[in-house]
């Protein structure tokens, strides 16, 4: 039996639809993903950043047959969950319900891909909504590091900014009505987004339920191209004052590659995460648990379709205790960059993957958030199947291999983030 063990069908209808189907044992319940390949990545123009997370908001703005009322009320009349969310690569909408109720979600769902309508008004109130999300996010440091660190190492690909977009194109959002018109208009086509239905489910009654209800959308016409990041030559280093009292955070991006099943960077990158930042990795263990100059550990690189950053994050006990924490992890990057991780550890590392994985598989909402995750990237269900293949593969070896390409100094960007120093009584402000 491979990773994914659950039999999967899938189509494309004539309008570019990709549609998937699995049928799974959740007695009376489906889930329904509307999957759009499209979150900030696509946001190439300049001054419009943000757009593919507001118009996740905008999406429940009602349709003529379906006004925004009379569209929760029916999802309330059925016992749907129903939300969505973004990131920097797609767009999802899900929706939770009884099987029996497919017909009328896909009804409701496929109604306002097609025929979504707001007024300038309501568009203004929306993104003063954004506008208050975006501030009410910036109240935790972290998230400041995080702008800050995507800005400073991307020049000129879309992951420079995150998926709130710049704040100073989110207050210029009300000004920008024509421009969401074509957004919509552009990117919620059929050739962008991919059907998925999990659950209690025929695969035959929900190709036909989306031929009916889904055949009717128009492809779209328009072609964008993606700008591509040039390497980074240089290190590159900011330092970010934080108002109010906080403990100093050191935060280190190395770029990395696009997400691939095939290629080992990426792999290697996950296997590298779990064995050097994780909280049972003898760094973690020496700086949180031993010396107990750190409160925090992590290191990762999140899927991206295009290249994105490995990032390590700690937040230090104290700011004299910066410089020493910061060298406890280049000397771990530089064992990774000379030595070979040891071999138990790398393959325990791989079984507890594959253990992982197969938690997570315990309901139909759970497999369709497994499989919209894959198929934003590839839009291939059958994917983790090479995946887990490629990280079965994977060596020692392999492993410094790709520590000796990423971890280099000029590949690097390092923010820090201090408190504010506080004048003393008497002292000039």
């Amino acid at each position: 039996m491979g990773i994914f063990p659950f039999p999967f069908q899938q189509r494309v209808l004539a309008n570019g639809l990709q549609v998937v189907a699995v049928p799974f044992d959740s007695p009376g319940l489906a889930a329904h993903w509307i999957i759009v390949r499209v979150g900030s990545r696509n946001e190439i123009e300049p001054g419009l950043s943000g757009f593919a997370h507001f118009f996740e908001h905008m999406m429940f703005r009602g349709t003529p047959r379906y006004p925004e009322d009379r569209y929760h009320a029916a999802l309330k009349r059925l016992g749907a969950d129903s939300n969505a969310f973004t990131s920097d690569d797609l767009t999802a909408y899900h929706t939770l319900a009884a099987a029996e109720s497919l017909p009328e979600i896909m009804d409701l769902e496929s109604d306002r891909f097609m025929n979504l309508r707001y007024e300038r008004e309501a568009f203004q109130k929306e993104a003063r909504a954004v506008l208050g999300e975006y501030n009410k996010n910036f109240s935790f440091p972290e998230v400041m590091i995080e702008e800050k660190l995507f800005e400073t190492a991307f020049r000129v690909h879309p992951y420079q900014h995150t998926t709130m977009g710049f704040l100073r194109d989110i207050e210029d959002m009300p000004n920008q009505y024509d421009y969401s018109l074509s957004f919509y208009d552009r990117y919620y086509r059929p050739e962008h987004c991919i059907l998925l239905v999990v659950g209690d489910i025929e695969s035959d009654e929900v190709f036909a339920l989306a031929e009916k209800h889904y055949g009717p959308w128009k492809r779209g016409i328009t072609q964008i191209r993606i700008p591509q990041e040039p390497p980074q030559v240089e290190q590159r280093q900011v330092a970010l004052s934080w108002q109010n009292p906080t403990l100093p955070i050191l935060t280190l991006g190395y770029h990395v590659p696009a997400f691939s099943t095939r290629a080992r960077e990426m792999p290697a990158l996950d296997l590298i995460s779990r064995i050097t930042f994780s909280d049972t990795s003898p760094l973690y263990r020496r700086l949180v648990l031993e010396e107990q100059i750190a409160e925090s550990l992590v290191g990762g690189a999140g899927d991206h379709r295009d290249p994105t950053l490995f990032v390590i994050q700690t937040h230090a006990k104290a700011r004299a205790l910066l410089g020493r924490v910061r060298e406890a992890i280049e000397s771990s990057l530089r064992e990774l960059r000379e030595s070979r991780v040891d071999e138990a550890r790398l393959q325990a590392t791989k079984s507890h993957l594959r253990y992982a994985f197969a938690m997570r598989l315990d309901s139909a909402d759970s497999v369709a958030s497994i499989l919209a995750h894959i198929l934003q990237l590839t839009a291939d269900p059958g994917g983790y199947e090479e995946l887990y293949a490629t990280y079965d593969s994977l060596s020692a070896e392999d492993l410094q291999a790709v520590a000796r390409q990423v971890f280099r100094d000029e590949n690097r960007t390092v923010v820090t983030l201090t408190a504010a120093e506080v004048p003393q009584e008497g002292e000039a402000t």
